[in-house]
């Protein structure tokens, strides 16, 4: 068992302990059934480990890491919604399984149980954790945002993009690991630095993620192939090929963008104009950069060398899954 895989365990065993279906069953039934059908446990794993890399009580973190897995939760709940998927981690959405209404609601119990976490903490630390919080909830909601607002303008730059990106998902991981070395105590510069590591991953994790609602495999991938072309969702896959290919071809992909069936034909249609642009090495490309920049800023953290070559580790095999 690796690094990841221990943390994983022990963390998912303080979520069960923690995690109780209560009355109202409706209420709390949907949120015990989100926090428990997988995922990577990324987030909170980051935030222990981070933690323990930096000298600090490996213990302290697992409520703050909880917190964050909660509120990482509660906004896929919503997004889900907004979204009209169907299909998360494999596993029926909450919304599909219950209604839109229950979905609403138990997400947002799940805000306030996130809130909730961060009570243990003593004044000075709590205060901290509360202000990298509070900052990354927001930044989250605006990234959600944009994202929606990308999906009726036909103006979308790649930097807006990246910027989309980074809020909506990027700053919940960087937030993550920043959480763990406030925890440890750590400097303010040096909790900067892993937070920019935790940024420039985040990036490349979701563009990624990208890559593979079009590219990967369904069993594997845990969601609906093909679910952001059907969404016409400004994608950095669809902004690149925009960019680079020639007028026929952005005249097509246009008009795709512009249909709101939702058909496998569809799916397979701008697939290939993907393909024929050679978007999967570009993409790929720049997921190797942005993974690169965060690992150059291991460089200057001052954790032990065999540190920072566990967090690569953790880093390199993030980016490998499945692509």
């Amino acid at each position: 068992m690796n690094i990841v895989d221990t943390y994983k365990e022990l963390f998912v065993t303080y979520l069960n302990e923690k995690i109780k279906v209560r009355e109202p069953i409706n209420l709390y039934e949907p949120v015990q059934y989100i926090l428990q059908i997988g995922g990577k446990r990324l987030r909170p794993v980051l935030t222990i480990m981070t933690c323990e890399l930096f000298n600090g009580n490996a213990k302290l973190a697992y409520d703050a890491a909880l917190g964050v897995e909660i509120f990482h939760n509660f906004t896929l709940v919503h997004d889900d919604i907004m979204d009209h998927a169907p299909i998360r981690r494999g596993k029926e959405t909450v919304h599909q399984k219950w209604d839109i209404n229950t979905g609403i609601l138990s997400g947002d119990a799940m805000m306030i149980l996130a809130y909730q976490c961060f009570e243990s903490y003593e004044a000075t630390i709590y205060k901290k954790l509360l202000k990298v919080f509070n900052k990354t909830a927001l930044e989250v909601c605006e990234g959600q945002q944009l994202d929606v607002d990308f999906e009726t303008r036909n103006d979308v730059t790649i930097t807006e993009y990246i910027k989309m990106i980074t809020y909506k998902t990027s700053v919940l991981l960087a937030a993550a690991m920043k959480m763990g070395a406030i925890i440890a105590n750590v400097n303010e510069e040096e909790a900067e630095k892993i937070y920019e590591f935790g940024l420039n991953l985040g990036i490349a994790f979701q563009l990624q993620d990208d890559y593979l609602d079009t590219f990967g495999n369904s069993k594997e991938f845990g969601k609906q192939i093909g679910g952001d072309i059907l969404e016409n969702k400004k994608t950095f896959l669809y902004l690149k090929t925009l960019e680079v290919c020639d007028k026929n071809d952005k005249e097509q992909l246009l008009n795709f963008y512009k249909s709101k069936f939702q058909n496998n034909s569809k799916i397979m249609e701008v697939t290939s104009l993907f393909k024929k642009n050679k978007i999967p090495e570009i993409v790929t490309n720049e997921i190797e950069q942005y993974s690169n920049k965060a690992f150059n800023i291991l460089d200057e953290l001052s954790i032990t060398e065999e540190k920072k070559r566990t967090l690569k580790s953790v880093g390199l095999n993030l980016m490998k899954r499945t692509i």
